[in-house]
């Protein structure tokens, strides 16, 4: 077996990997749940590489994130579902379908225009897919109603702010920011209540409101909640990296060293971040 940019290798290197016989023991006995979260991070490493503009490692993470479409049109082909040549014919006659403009005749020259003509096939597309499933006998639907499009597989930040600007079509919304500073001031006070009641669900629920209405005021000044926590991360790893590199360079560890002496590293690096951006 060789390398090939053909795409049917990958398929036939994949049909290998799972043959029950010569396989891969690993391979063979991974299913749709064991792979899911490794789906889930080879798409999280494809827009990490984005962010870092590094060209190389975006190839090959997307070449990783292929690899998972392929590992699932397996399964399901060995499950008789569906296979790898069900996927690319779906979404090939989706992406036509929703493109008349393009690949048809349509009056949509305008990106409103275009956006609206998206919206209608898109609900034709709903209406379709709650017909098949009714044949399937799959009753509970969690693409129904308004908030229906919504995904539930979105990482939960960016559920939220896309609930939250679904509702907010239909006018269910704040009209401000600062109304929002008093509500998170209000979930606030309620997980205090929590923490003090010692009951974890409680806690749990308090703070999901209060994570819910931080995400509602980025919404309102057009700041990506997912994107302003990607850049925290990054300048925690940067100052915390600060830390671990000042003690190492004075003979100190991590461990060794108290919560006040890395609390001042901290706040030299902040300095020195401020005077950069000065």
């Amino acid at each position: 077996m060789e390398a090939s940019r053909d795409i049917s290798r990958l398929i036939e290197i994949m049909a290998a990997l799972r043959n029950p016989e010569t396989g891969c023991p690993w391979d063979i006995v991974q299913s749709f749940e064991t792979i899911k979260p490794y789906t889930i991070e080879e798409a999280y490493e494809v827009s990490d590489a984005i962010e870092r503009g590094d060209m190389d490692d975006l190839c090959e993470e997307l070449g990783d994130l292929l690899l998972q479409v392929v590992f699932h049109a397996r399964m399901a082909e060995e499950a008789g579902e569906f296979s790898f040549g069900d996927v690319v014919e779906a979404i090939t006659h989706k992406m036509i379908r929703r493109h008349p403009h393009v690949f048809a005749v349509s009056g949509a020259d305008t990106p409103d225009a275009v956006k609206v003509q998206w919206e209608e096939i898109k609900a034709e597309e709903k209406r379709e897919r709650a017909e098949r499933r009714a044949r399937r006998g799959i009753s509970e639907d969690f693409k129904t109603g308004f908030l229906g499009s919504v995904q539930r597989t979105f990482p939960a930040l960016t559920e939220a702010l896309k609930l939250q600007e679904r509702a907010a079509k239909v006018g269910f919304d704040w009209s401000a920011p600062e109304p929002i500073l008093d509500k998170i001031e209000e979930e606030i006070d309620e997980l205090r209540v929590a923490l003090a009641s010692g009951e974890k669900a409680k806690v749990s629920d308090e703070l999901g409101d209060l994570i819910f209405a931080v995400v509602n005021i980025g919404r309102h000044v057009k700041a990506d909640p997912e994107q302003a926590l990607r850049g925290t991360n990054t300048k925690f790893r940067r100052r915390f990296s600060h830390i671990e590199m000042t003690l190492a360079a004075e003979g100190e560890t991590l461990d060794g060293a108290s919560l006040e002496r890395m609390e001042d590293i901290w706040q030299a690096a902040k300095a020195i971040e401020r005077q950069l951006a000065e």
